[in-house]
């Protein structure tokens, strides 16, 4: 068995690199080169650690379900990645979205079914909760709905993450969208979830008044 003890300490790093570089929410930039590769690198080793204990899920009741997204589009959830943690003290949604480059055709179902080798890249991440995996939507955008702990680590996420997309991804495409505060049901529960862009009208603030009223 994977020792617990790297993974442990690779937590730290990314914890400690995180605090030197927290940034803006919804900063839309990536991390210098760097740093989030060594976030990533950090990452995987964490991940390994999760996967051999079997804390990583993936669910299969909202494979199919199709989301309404705010800015109209619409997506299909293909995948669910949970892992087991403890119930976010600091909750937020991120939603990240891109173009895949030079993927027609045949190539969105290969994409869809050998990402699952993509999970080591997310879940060591400190604060990862959960992600739904959707679809390309009729313009070829494809998204992750994740639930996180803290709106700081989800930023610090989507800005290394961005270096990962940018190698497959259409220049200029790529957006993320913190939402702090919210559960991932708060946003499901309505009719239109907020989408990447944050320059978009529905900030995220219909979910919030939802949220507050259902609890």
């Amino acid at each position: 068995m994977v020792g617990t003890a790297p993974a442990q300490a690779a937590i730290e790093a990314n914890a400690h690199a995180l605090a030197r570089h927290a940034a803006l929410v919804n900063e839309q930039t990536p991390l210098p080169r760097a740093t989030a590769w060594a976030a990533v690198a950090r990452c995987t080793a964490a991940s390994v650690a999760l996967l051999v204990r079997r804390r990583v899920h993936i669910p299969s009741a909202r494979v199919g379900v199709r989301l309404q997204f705010a800015t109209g589009a619409s997506a299909v959830v293909y995948r669910e990645t949970v892992v087991d943690r403890a119930d976010p003290e600091d909750p937020c949604v991120l939603v990240v979205a891109f173009r895949l480059r030079a993927v027609r055709g045949r190539g969105h179902a290969f994409f869809r079914w050998e990402s699952v080798l993509n999970t080591p890249l997310f879940v060591g991440f400190p604060g990862f909760g959960s992600k739904l995996w959707l679809a390309a939507d009729d313009h070829g955008v494809y998204r992750g709905l994740y639930e996180w702990n803290g709106a700081a680590q989800a930023e610090y996420y989507a800005r290394a993450l961005w270096r990962v997309l940018a190698l497959v991804s259409v220049p200029g495409s790529i957006r993320y969208r913190v939402l702090p505060g919210l559960r991932r049901e708060d946003v499901l529960v309505g009719s239109h979830v907020p989408d990447a862009d944050p320059s978009t009208t529905d900030d995220g603030r219909a979910a919030q008044r939802q949220a507050g009223a259902d609890r």
